[in-house]
């Protein structure tokens, strides 16, 4: 019986480990990837992270983890396939075993979302990518779209065109929503053309791979096509909260509603990261949310 269960290794996860850690704890971390850091791994660089101006999100990630194991946090490398989460002792089973806690923390984070066009599926890993620091060198010289208007689309962009001949950057709206200075950076580049007001209808490809992407006009509804041999998916994240549904009260868009203090609709029961509701979903307000976790946990473990 441990004192607490933390699910999910990103950067909510891995402070949470830290804290727990200097607040003797008897708990683990259950991470079902070889690699901490959840979605922060596949950024390229992270410069909006406090005394680690251009950090790549793995250098980052790996120091996180080390700060963690170096006081002593327990790692079990599993994957979780369903948790009891009512009453005094949590239930956590994982494809090799079983543990039981007084308290979990559901750091478990979000993943990509897909658009859900023809062809993104059929030529996933073939040409479709949701990562571009993971599969860009694949596509250096070559042309490519990324699609999407947020700050991640904009690294994304900004990465490729580093390596690529030229990059499309197809959003459905007439103006981008990421950082005023990711735009900046992403406008003057000389390789990278903008096709605004236009949404992706269809992917296509010969001999298993990807050779165009099909874009209809918000506007008048036009079509056209673009010679492409990638396209990468940057239209935002969703919860990973499939283990959680139907235990946990959760807001229209199936994040965990939970405070700053990760407090959820269970005692004893704690969400931090991208999984909850809130604002801001940045690697510091994730931190922030693993800190302030475990002070829960410990308030929690002193009145039960």
């Amino acid at each position: 019986m441990y004192d607490l269960i933390i699910i999910g290794s990103g950067p909510a996860g891995l402070t949470a480990a830290i804290y727990a850690t200097r607040a003797k704890l008897d708990f683990i971390i259950i991470e079902q990837n070889f690699m901490s850091g959840g979605q922060v791994v596949n950024t390229y660089e992270v410069d909006n992270y406090p005394a680690n101006p251009g950090i790549s999100g793995m250098d980052l990630s790996m120091k996180m983890r080390e700060h963690a194991e170096g006081l002593g946090a327990e790692f079990v490398t599993e994957a979780v396939v369903s948790v009891e989460l009512a009453g005094d002792v949590k239930k956590v089973v994982t494809d090799y075993n079983s543990y039981e806690a007084k308290t979990v923390i559901l750091a478990a984070g979000a993943e990509h979302r897909k658009l859900g066009v023809p062809g993104e599926l059929e030529f996933a890993g073939m040409g479709v990518s949701y990562c571009a620091t993971c599969d860009g060198a694949f596509f250096r010289g070559k042309d490519v779209a990324v699609v999407g208007g947020g700050d991640v689309a904009l690294e994304d962009a900004i990465f490729l065109a580093r390596i690529c001949e030229k990059v499309y950057v197809i959003h459905r709206r007439d103006e981008l929503r990421g950082a005023k200075v990711l735009q900046d950076r992403l406008l003057a580049l000389p390789n990278v053309e903008m096709v605004w007001s236009h949404n992706v209808k269809s992917i296509e490809g010969a001999n298993g791979k990807v050779d165009k992407v099909n874009v209809v006009s918000a506007k008048d509804g036009s079509e056209k096509s673009l010679a492409v041999s990638g396209v990468f998916m940057a239209v935002g994240i969703q919860p990973t909260n499939a283990l959680f549904v139907g235990q946990l009260e959760m807001d229209r868009g199936g994040y965990v509603v939970a405070g700053e203090d990760g407090k959820t609709s269970l005692p004893g029961v704690f969400a931090a990261g991208d999984l909850r509701t809130k604002q801001l979903r940045q690697i510091i307000t994730a931190c922030a949310d693993g800190a302030n976790a475990v002070t829960s946990v410990q308030e929690y473990l002193l009145t039960h």
